[in-house]
């Protein structure tokens, strides 16, 4: 009729020219084209990045998000507590949504999340070890009490893993049968990796060699070596990290958490003068410098070597 007549001629110049494509058609659009295949944290993501810019900004079509806007964003997520990594994590994700609707519209407009600035390192408290007496403390503990969570924690202390990637262990990623007895962290649909380089062997030795030794003997049922937080399509890794962390607590200094393990197994491989290459490939941290993504990487008696030494420290 008449009305919507009258409504449709009100359009804003910039839009009329273009598709009036929404934010949500944007996201839509990316997580089908460019999802396929992907694991559920990149759709995660992507949703995630849009649903903050809403709550920041309001819902609007893609040409009407400013500069303004872009900045609003940045600062509602700095206000939300996201540490600065996250917060790059975020902005990644909602630039690449729209560079894809630009791209795929053929939209002539310039990306607002393109270019902007936030301090990378804010929030970050500086991440401490916990000292080598603590660590021999927990270890004798975990022994003691001998069961499933303290097994999760014995495995951890001397590998420095991640604690998802302990969690999400299935039985067969334990070798014990080896002349070096290790663990084989890989990707699996139920608990995707960190990065690409995060896929290794690491040796297992003093406290984490015993707990691979229980896991392997309990549980018979489940191909699963911590069937309690796996029983939903993905490793619940924030339900062991608040159990752990909870129990924990009694037993290490003031803001050390279960990651703590994980630079504490940095320092100690420093300590024997470990190669910094080596403790990259040991604890799946990405390797700086150029050249070091050729070869195979180290051998497991080469990082069998080094955590020897750690394990009698």
């Amino acid at each position: 009729g008449y009305g919507s007549f009258t409504r449709n001629t009100q359009l804003d110049v910039s839009t009329a020219t273009e598709p009036c494509i929404t934010l949500s058609e944007a996201l839509e659009t990316y997580v089908t084209q460019k999802g396929a295949g992907k694991s559920k944290t990149f759709h995660a993501a992507a949703q995630r990045a849009c649903s903050y810019l809403v709550n920041a900004c309001g819902a609007k079509t893609l040409p009407e998000y400013t500069r303004a806007d872009a900045l609003r964003y940045r600062d509602y997520l700095i206000a939300r507590g996201l540490v600065g990594s996250s917060v790059g994590r975020v902005i990644s994700s909602i630039r690449a949504v729209f560079n894809f609707a630009i791209s795929e519209y053929a939209l002539d407009l310039k990306n607002p999340f393109v270019g902007m600035y936030f301090d990378k390192s804010a929030g970050v408290s500086k991440r401490l070890p916990i000292p080598i007496d603590d660590i021999r403390k927990v270890q004798h503990l975990c022994k003691t009490i001998d069961d499933d969570l303290r097994w999760l924690v014995a495995l951890i202390s001397d590998t420095g893993m991640r604690l998802a990637e302990g969690a999400g262990l299935l039985k067969s990623d334990i070798i014990l049968d080896a002349d070096i007895p290790f663990l084989s962290v890989m990707g699996h649909p139920w608990r995707a990796l960190k990065t690409s380089g995060s896929r290794r062997s690491v040796p297992l030795v003093n406290a984490s060699l015993w707990a691979a030794r229980r896991l392997l003997e309990s549980f018979p049922d489940s191909p699963y070596a911590f069937p309690r937080y796996n029983r939903k399509e993905t490793t619940n890794a924030n339900s062991a990290s608040a159990a752990l962390n909870k129990w924990l607590h009694q037993y290490v200094p003031e803001g050390r958490t279960m990651h703590s393990f994980r630079h504490s197994m940095r320092d100690r491989l420093r300590a024997v003068e470990c190669p910094s290459d080596v403790i990259d490939q040991i604890g799946g941290w990405a390797t700086e410098g150029v050249g070091q993504g050729y070869g195979e990487g180290y051998s497991l008696k080469v990082c069998e070597k080094w955590m020897s030494l750690v394990a009698q420290k």
